[in-house]
């Protein structure tokens, strides 16, 4: 039997992932792809540039509905899908910034464990920890604050 090539494995993998999959895969791809061409100054200085135009082209068009109508469909046109790219790259973002924490949570030696997946908590359990860490963060300063008084001043570095 000859062996399969990685390509044609690839294919193989390919035709058995379900139509989902392959949806939601292009729709990232595009989200990200989108996301970094319209979040660019360009976008912004074309969007501005047709603004311009449209605001210009007024007088010509006295104003009229029709002409005012153009403008707002096409801002809820573009408002609309946006939501939906922004709200896609934010949450890949989102995850991937999760667990690389994740995983420095685990790696480091001492770290509390329990912190992993904090976003699952509760906005009540949120709160608890957070007062938790503004108690942690006090203490640490009143500790500096008696270090730096028993040692005669502030530590400096010797640079």
């Amino acid at each position: 039997m000859p062996r399969e090539t990685q390509e044609e494995k690839l294919k193989e993998q390919e035709a058995k992932r379900d139509f989902f999959c392959v949806v939601s895969d292009a729709f990232r791809i595009f989200a990200r792809k989108s996301s970094n061409v319209l979040g660019s100054a360009w976008a912004f200085v074309l969007a501005l540039l047709i603004i311009v135009i449209w605001g210009v082209t007024g007088p010509t068009f006295h104003y009229s509905d029709t002409w005012q109508l153009i403008i707002n469909t096409g801002t809820t046109i573009v408002t609309f899908l946006m939501v939906f790219l922004i709200q896609n790259t934010k949450n890949r973002d989102a995850k991937a910034v999760h667990l690389k924490l994740d995983e420095v949570i685990r790696a480091l030696k001492g770290a509390r464990n329990e912190l992993v997946d904090l976003e699952k908590l509760s906005d009540e359990d949120l709160a608890k920890l957070e007062k938790q860490f503004e108690r942690v963060r006090e203490s640490a300063e009143h500790r500096n604050h008696h270090h730096e008084r028993a040692h005669g001043g502030t530590k400096r570095d010797s640079a």
